[in-house]
């Protein structure tokens, strides 16, 4: 018997997936934002720079999906990149200043598409769907590790 889209993990994640990247989006394009910018966003938000390499494992991207995202931010004036002093191989990735200053604003449409997509869940139900997740990626993460680097025998 066929299984239910509804009652796939993989299919009502994805598409849960989906619809919070179209609300998102609907609400940062006034900014010149999209949500495929914001891991790279929240991880320099703090202040700290990082390297096109520390963005992409960090975001569990790979590395030219990377590239091309980071091109398209530094042209869009999210980003700075900076030689680095002592290997001038290395470049440093920042937010610019203008970003820096659209942070709070970025939070709270964040934080509002999060209130909405749980408003339907009690406080149990949310941490419980948030627990759940968090086991889904670690097994799924831990599953294409061991792809990647299987365990002789």
């Amino acid at each position: 018997m066929p299984l239910k889209r509804t009652q796939s993990a993989g299919y009502m994640t994805n598409w849960a997936a989906r619809l919070f990247a179209r609300a998102i989006d609907q609400k940062l394009k006034p900014m010149g934002m999209s949500s495929g910018y914001l891991p790279v966003f929240f991880a320099l938000v703090d202040g700290t720079a990082r390297t096109q390499k520390q963005l992409a494992l960090g975001a569990g991207i790979e590395q030219p999906t990377m590239a091309a995202t980071l091109n398209r931010m530094e042209r869009d004036g999210w980003i700075e990149r900076e030689k680095d002093g002592e290997d001038r191989r290395i470049t440093h990735i920042r937010l610019s200043a203008a970003a820096r200053d659209k942070a709070q604003d970025i939070q709270a449409i964040v934080n509002q598409v999060n209130e909405t997509a749980l408003s339907g869940l009690n406080s149990l139900e949310q941490r419980v769907l948030l627990d759940a997740l968090g086991k889904v990626t670690t097994a799924l993460t831990r599953t294409e590790e061991n792809q990647k680097h299987p365990v002789p025998k």
